[in-house]
């Protein structure tokens, strides 16, 4: 069994796996609860999947969060999808109590690659900085994070000025949605069998493997994503500078793969992945003009010699406040963070102020 790091803090505690650079449990603690945000595959830890050379290291041991460098598919045929940074070692540089520094162990397009793990001690936050440096190439990079839902859901997000589906549907007869499709209102992307499919209440479907891109509008100063989990009766939301990663990609997957190591049994699932890439068509794509960037984003980042990059990422969890359905709102000024609902009520967070600002 694999030696994770943990870090904890007054507010949560982490699990990372070095082995492949993801964080297989996340648990935060507020209001006197405990809220784990982040999904596990069901076969993670099942000896046949683990000695299975046909599956990359990131699907064998899949969960919560992971940084891909690049995301999707990577120009040299050897690197698996998702890139070294979900596929191989990290090691371990500085550790506390509440947080981690690791290194990459391998260059990534020739570049270096470090990462910052952080929980806050006086809110339910984990704070996330990767930094590239160096290197050659346009590099398409995205957080992805997987939050599962027992139940119903509703989703929630700033801003988005296009919405887009691939080229082809990740698994043929499996999905609801049309491929190629664009949209602009996510409750009316448009279907497989024509109509509409609301992309605000979850599940959007039963047994399916869906794949959109939401592209960020401008003007925003933090870019957010928010999650009410009706059974577990909690928000989960996730931040980021839209300057830096302008896109957020969801990814439903749902009973809608029946082969191994998924057997049907991979349900309730959505990841929500912020990120700087062409959605689904891989590095190769980012280099050149694609319908992602034809909407008026970046696609990845341009590495050069002496260059870095700096991503930066969060993700929180709380109770939902009685009465709360709908989230109007995420916003950041000074030192709080501010959660809003459709009625104009608000949940206050202690917040790190310089942490979206600067970042290259």
């Amino acid at each position: 069994m694999q030696d994770f790091i943990a870090i904890t803090s007054a507010c949560g505690t982490l699990q990372f796996d070095p082995a492949v650079g993801n964080i297989p449990r996340l648990r935060f603690h507020w209001a006197e609860r405990w809220i784990e945000p982040l999904h596990a595959a069901p076969w993670r830890n099942e000896p046949n999947i683990e000695a299975d050379p046909a599956l990359s290291p990131a699907e064998r041991r899949l969960a919560g969060d992971f940084f891909c460098a690049p995301f999707a598919a990577a120009a040299d045929p050897a690197v698996p999808a998702h890139g070294w940074t979900a596929n191989s070692p990290w090691l371990l540089e500085e550790h506390e109590a509440g947080r981690v520094r690791l290194a990459l162990a391998r260059d990534v397009s020739g570049a270096t690659v470090t990462k910052n793990l952080g929980i806050a001690e006086d809110a339910p936050l984990l704070y996330q900085e990767h930094v590239i440096e160096g290197g050659q190439g346009i590099l398409p990079v995205s957080h992805h994070p997987m939050v599962h839902l027992s139940g119903r859901g509703r989703f929630f997000t700033s801003k988005k000025r296009a919405i887009l589906t691939p080229e082809q549907p990740l698994e043929p007869g499996r999905s609801c949605l049309a491929y190629p499709m664009r949209a602009v209102d996510l409750t009316e992307a448009v279907g497989a069998e024509g109509g509409t499919v609301d992309l605000t209440r979850w599940p959007i479907a039963r047994r399916n493997e869906d794949f959109v891109t939401l592209v960020e509008a401008p003007g925003a100063a933090v870019g957010w994503t928010a999650v009410i989990r009706e059974d577990e009766d909690d928000i989960v939301f996730f931040l980021k500078d839209p300057a830096i990663l302008p896109v957020t990609m969801l990814w439903f997957s749902n009973g809608g793969r029946e082969y191994a190591p998924w057997n049907g049994r991979h349900l309730g699932v959505t990841g929500i992945e912020d990120g700087c890439c062409p959605g689904l068509a891989g590095e190769a794509a980012a280099a050149r003009a694609n319908p992602i960037s034809a909407e008026g984003v970046a696609t990845g980042l341009a590495l050069a010699d002496g260059h870095r990059h700096v991503v930066r990422h969060v993700t929180g969890a709380v109770p939902r406040p009685s009465g709360w359905t709908e989230i109007a709102a995420i916003s950041a000024e000074g030192d709080w963070l501010t959660i809003a609902d459709a009625a104009g009520r608000h949940l206050v967070l202690p917040w790190r102020s310089d942490f979206l600002e600067g970042q290259n």
